[in-house]
């Protein structure tokens, strides 16, 4: 990449308290040449996985905030920020998935970059127990128990009372569950995969694959102003049925802009010539 790059060589402060640093920092550092800083700042304020502090607003807009405290906590005037969500397929409900979302804030050139990532590669589960059992032993390794942490909480009553977060090894998750167990309404321990990003290696790669997009959004520049960040910014339905061309709800266009003017360019989804006649409301009504 040429060294003409706006953001060559500029910091950029990097709001997580959960080494979220080790794999945006060479993304970003490779394309668009941005220098990835962590300054002291407490996200979980903005919102825990386990509930304790409820998140003050949807995903998208949880990370902006944060972006917003990294620039705010460090005097720089670019932010950065990941946010997680994780639950059902919005389509298929019974298979988990987690939404990885990027959020980047340029004070100087005020705009606002947001990428993110749909996945099924999660281990997003929990279970119920009262002590490391046959159906407990199953759970550990379809969460991939060892590599990945576990929290541990009261199944009834006060969910908070003992609860235990980055359980690594055996002997912890035993004295987790017997005491959550012991301390919950119903006899039985609430057993979660941490789906914090420093005790879930998949999560993380996750978060490293976005990584790689944002950096490429940034990286192109806009054609009508140079300001960092042209990308999609838009889609439209209406890829035509395969059969009737009766339009479905298939995207048929991307709308490709700019973070900070006006320019919008349309063009269609590359690959996508026709939708499946299952999708066509004309062909299956």
């Amino acid at each position: 990449m040429s060294g003409t790059h706006p953001y060559r060589g500029t910091p950029v402060a990097l709001a997580t308290k959960h080494a979220k640093e080790h794999v945006l920092a060479p993304a970003l550092a490779r394309a668009p040449g941005l220098r990835v800083s962590v300054p002291e700042l407490d996200t979980d304020r903005l919102g825990t996985f386990t509930g304790e502090i409820e998140r003050p607003a949807p995903a998208r807009e949880t990370a902006l905030l944060k972006a917003r405290l990294g620039i705010e906590a460090s005097g720089l005037p670019r932010g950065l920020a990941s946010e997680g969500s994780f639950g059902p397929h919005p389509q298929v409900p019974f298979v988990p998935v987690g939404l990885e979302i990027l959020a980047f804030v340029d004070h100087d050139l005020g705009i606002e970059v947001v990428e993110q990532r749909l996945s099924e590669h999660t281990n997003f589960a929990h279970t119920t127990a009262s002590a490391l059992d046959q159906q407990t032993e199953r759970f550990l390794a379809s969460a991939r128990f060892g590599e990945h942490a576990l929290i541990v909480r009261p199944n009834a009553g006060d969910t908070n009372d003992g609860l235990q977060k980055g359980i690594v090894s055996r002997e912890e998750l035993a004295e987790a569950i017997r005491r959550c167990a012991h301390a919950s309404e119903d006899g039985l321990a609430f057993v979660e995969t941490d789906m914090r990003a420093h005790h879930n290696p998949t999560r993380m790669r996750q978060i490293a694959l976005l990584a790689r997009r944002l950096a490429d959004r940034l990286s192109a520049l806009c054609p009508a102003c140079a300001a960092p960040g042209y990308g999609t910014v838009d889609t439209r339905p209406g890829l035509p049925c395969s059969a009737c061309r009766t339009p479905t709800a298939r995207i048929a266009v991307e709308v490709q802009g700019c973070a900070r003017c006006e320019h919008r360019r349309p063009r269609p989804v590359a690959g996508a010539r026709a939708a499946d006649p299952g999708e066509c409301p004309y062909c299956n009504p």
